[in-house]
C-alpha cells in the first residue's frame, strides 16, 4: 500500500490501515485541511467548491467522503460528477467558486486514487499553499461546522458540454475547415471520461467516422493508462489497417494527448505540443514554454517563428507561472499536455485535439507527412541510484562545474545544452537517485550523452 502526501495534494492505493493507502481517513484529514486553507484565505467571497472526478472504481466512493467533507466544514459544493480534469478547472471559472478538487490519480493505474487541488481560478496550488495543507492536515487543525452552518449540496452534470462549447468558441478552432476535411479518426479512452468528452468533442466538430476503444466510462482500465507507445499497440493496429486518418490516445483525466499517424506509427508524445504550438504560432505569434525535461523541437519551432522560447522548472504549477512570466500563447509539457492561456490555464486535451484538426485541416497533410516536417529528436531516460550518504546536491553542483563552458541551466537541478543535444539530471525527492534525461539528433548519441554523464556521477560519488 502507498500513500503520497505533496504539496499537489495527496495520492495513494485503495485498502489498507490509514497511513498507508487513501483510506476514507486520509480523505477526510486531507479534504478538512483544504477546507480550512480556503476558508482562511478568503480571496474570492465565495465558499463554493466544486467537484469532479474520473471514472475510477473507487471514485464514487471517495467522491461521496469529500463531498460530506466539505459540507461538514461548511464549505458548499458543486458536484459535476463524471468530468475531466481540464473540465473541473473550467468549472471551478464558471461557477465562480473559491477552489475545486479533482479526484483521479491521472496514468496511475486502477488501484490509485488522488485529491488533485485548484484555486478559485481552477489551477493547481503553488508550493507555499501545498505546505500550507500538510501543515494543516498534519496537525488535524481544522473545525467543523455546526448544524446550522453546514454546506449545501448541488449537482450539476452539463459541464462536459459547457467545456466543449468553450473549445469550439476559441478563435483558432476553425470547425468548418475540420467539418470539409472530412477525417476518419480512431480513439482509446482507457474506459474513463475520456470516453465520454471525446466522441462528444469530436462530433461537435464535425467528424464522422470514429472508432471508438474502450470507451466505456467503468475504471476497468483495459492497459497501462499512460499513454506511451508501448501501452498503445491495439490502437496502432486499428491505424495499420488504412481506414484512419488520425488516432488520439488521453489518459484517464484527459489532461495528455498522445497521437498515432494513419499508418499506426507514433506521433511521439514529445511533439503533440510542437505541432499545435507551430499552428499557433503561425496565427498569434508569441512566446512560448515548456519544462527543462521537454524536446528540444519546442525551441527550434518557435524561434522558426522569430518568436522567443522559455524552459521552465518540471511541473504544471512551474510552466504555468513561466508562462504567465512570459506572456506565452502556448506552453505545456512533452508529456502530451497542452497549455492554451486563450482557453485556460491547465493542460487540456480537448483544446489539443481541436487544435491539432484545425492544423491538419489547413496543411493538407497526413500525420505522418506532418511530423516529417518538425525537427526529429530522441530521449534517453535513465536513472543512477546513490547511497545514502552521497551529497547529491554536491555532485550536481560539480557536475555543473565541470560543464561550466556549455549552456547551463539550474532552475531544477542541472540541464547541460549541448549543440547536439541536451542531458538535464533532476535528484529525487524521495530517494537517493538522479534521474538523467538526455536528447540529441539520434538515439545512439542521447545514450551516448547520458552514459558520459553517468560516468561522471559514479567518479565524482566514487561508486564502482
Amino acid at each position: 500500500m502507498s500513500l503520497i502526501k505533496s504539496i499537489s495534494g495527496i495520492r495513494g492505493t485503495i485498502g489498507g490501515k490509514s497511513g498507508e493507502g487513501l483510506s476514507p481517513l486520509d480523505v477526510v484529514k486531507f479534504t478538512s485541511a483544504y477546507a480550512t486553507f480556503i476558508l482562511s484565505s478568503k480571496r474570492v467571497d465565495s465558499k463554493t467548491i466544486v467537484v469532479g472526478r474520473d471514472a475510477r472504481i473507487s471514485g464514487e466512493m471517495v467522491n461521496k467522503l469529500v463531498i460530506g467533507t466539505l459540507l461538514g466544514m461548511g464549505m458548499d459544493v458543486v458536484d459535476i460528477g463524471l468530468a475531466t480534469t481540464p473540465t473541473t478547472e473550467l468549472g471551478v471559472t464558471m461557477e465562480k467558486a473559491a477552489g475545486g478538487i479533482i479526484l483521479t490519480a491521472s496514468h496511475n493505474p486502477k488501484q490509485w486514487n488522488a485529491l488533485k487541488l485548484l484555486n478559485e481560478k481552477g489551477e493547481f496550488l503553488n508550493a507555499k499553499e501545498g505546505e500550507t495543507i500538510l501543515k494543516i492536515a498534519k496537525n488535524e487543525d481544522f473545525t467543523f461546522a455546526d448544524i446550522d452552518n453546514l454546506g449545501t449540496l448541488v449537482t450539476k452534470e452539463n459541464f462536459t458540454q459547457k467545456h466543449i462549447e468553450s473549445v469550439l468558441a476559441l478563435d483558432l478552432v476553425d470547425v468548418e475547415s475540420i467539418k470539409a476535411a472530412n477525417f476518419k479518426v480512431a480513439i482509446d479512452c482507457v474506459n474513463s471520461v475520456g470516453g465520454i468528452a471525446i466522441p462528444a468533442l469530436l462530433e461537435a466538430l464535425g467528424v464522422k467516422t470514429v472508432e471508438k476503444l474502450y470507451c466505456e466510462p467503468n475504471g476497468h482500465f483495459p492497459h497501462n493508462p499512460e499513454p506511451l507507445p508501448e501501452h498503445l499497440t491495439e490502437i496502432s493496429n486499428v491505424m495499420k489497417s488504412g481506414k484512419f486518418d488520425v488516432g488520439f490516445v488521453v489518459d484517464p483525466d484527459v489532461d495528455r494527448l498522445a497521437i498515432i499517424s494513419e499508418d499506426g506509427s507514433m506521433f511521439g508524445e514529445e511533439y503533440t505540443l510542437v505541432a499545435v504550438a507551430d499552428y499557433v504560432l503561425k496565427h498569434t505569434p508569441g512566446n512560448t514554454v515548456s519544462n527543462l525535461s521537454s524536446t528540444r523541437a519546442l525551441r527550434d519551432v518557435t524561434r522558426d517563428h522569430n518568436c522567443d522560447y522559455n524552459a521552465a522548472a518540471v511541473g504544471e504549477v512551474n510552466v504555468v507561472a513561466k508562462m504567465k512570466e512570459t506572456n506565452a500563447v502556448i506552453g505545456g509539457e512533452g508529456n502530451g499536455g497542452i497549455i492554451y492561456p486563450a482557453s485556460h490555464y491547465g493542460r487540456d486535451a480537448l483544446v489539443g485535439i481541436a487544435l491539432f484538426l484545425t492544423h491538419l485541416a489547413k496543411e493538407k497533410k497526413t500525420v505522418s507527412e506532418l511530423r516529417k516536417t518538425y525537427p526529429n529528436y530522441f530521449m534517453s531516460k535513465n536513472k543512477i541510484e546513490l547511497t545514502p550518504n552521497i551529497d547529491v546536491d554536491g555532485v550536481l553542483a560539480v557536475i555543473k562545474g565541470s560543464y561550466k563552458q556549455y549552456e547551463i541551466n539550474d532552475i531544477d537541478g542541472v540541464k547541460i545544452d549541448f549543440p547536439q543535444g541536451w542531458v538535464h539530471l533532476r535528484k529525487s525527492n524521495t530517494e537517493p537517485i538522479i534521474r538523467i534525461y538526455s536528447e540529441a539528433g539520434t538515439p545512439e548519441q542521447a545514450d551516448n550523452f547520458a552514459k558520459a554523464i553517468m560516468e561522471e556521477i559514479r567518479r565524482i560519488a566514487n561508486i564502482a
